[in-house]
């Protein structure tokens, strides 16, 4: 599912006026849910000083859309900053920023699949263990990179973050075919365990990818520890 947005910014103060999103939003959204075969569109307000300023901190949404982003109207009074170069210490500061929040937010998800778990939920299970094991590896590459990709594919996500650290190679094991199909279990849960009827994972099976992502777990706090100081 490919998410659209529009992002307004205000050019006459630093904040955005409530009358004029309103206005905007009751425009826009009637006029683009009349296309049938349209993907979810989402408006975003922000002041340009607020705007600006993430840019310069280098907030990976808002630098994203100024790589990516499609400029529709400008009326030349102002300009989009450029990111900021960090020093070694607002490296590190913004580093433990994203470890913390990523970190346990990975852990919530963790924590939520043993409890499913528990109660023979094993689909709901594949999808919070699916999320965990995501979290973790964003955690990895945002402390790594300062970068968090847009993409839920775990093999993907695997890959890049062993291009990065090769100690976690020994998280999925794919040497034999049972580990490929356990692992291809895993990342397929993320759409199939919710929206596919054939989809099923054994507690077993759950059980075996669950120590893996433990392992996981742990090799991202202790490299992303070493990478934090």
């Amino acid at each position: 599912l490919l998410l659209k947005f529009v992002l307004f910014y205000c050019t006459l103060c630093t904040g955005i006026d409530c009358t004029l999103c309103t206005g905007i939003s009751c425009t826009l959204s009637p006029k683009y849910s009349v296309v049938s075969d349209s993907t979810p569109l989402s408006i975003i307000f922000h002041g340009i000083e607020y705007l600006n300023s993430e840019i310069e901190h280098g907030n990976y949404f808002f630098t994203d859309i100024l790589k990516e982003g499609v400029l529709l109207y400008d009326s030349g009074k102002h300009k989009l900053s450029q990111p900021k170069p960090l020093n070694e210490k607002q490296r590190r500061e913004k580093a433990k920023m994203y470890f913390e929040k990523w970190f346990k937010s990975a852990n919530e998800f963790f924590e939520t699949y043993k409890l499913v778990l528990e109660k023979d939920y094993f689909n709901n299970a594949a999808f919070q263990l699916h999320q965990s094991a995501e979290r973790y590896y964003m955690t990895v590459l945002l402390v790594y990179t300062d970068y968090k990709p847009k993409v839920h594919d775990l093999e993907k996500l695997d890959r890049m973050v062993c291009k990065l650290d090769s100690r976690f190679k020994e998280v999925f094991p794919r040497t034999t075919n049972e580990e490929k199909r356990l692992f291809d279990l895993l990342k397929r849960a993320y759409i199939d365990s919710r929206y596919k009827l054939d989809y099923a994972i054994k507690r077993e099976e759950l059980e075996w990818l669950g120590a893996r992502v433990e392992v996981l777990r742990k090799l991202t706090e202790k490299q992303c520890g070493k990478g934090i100081g």
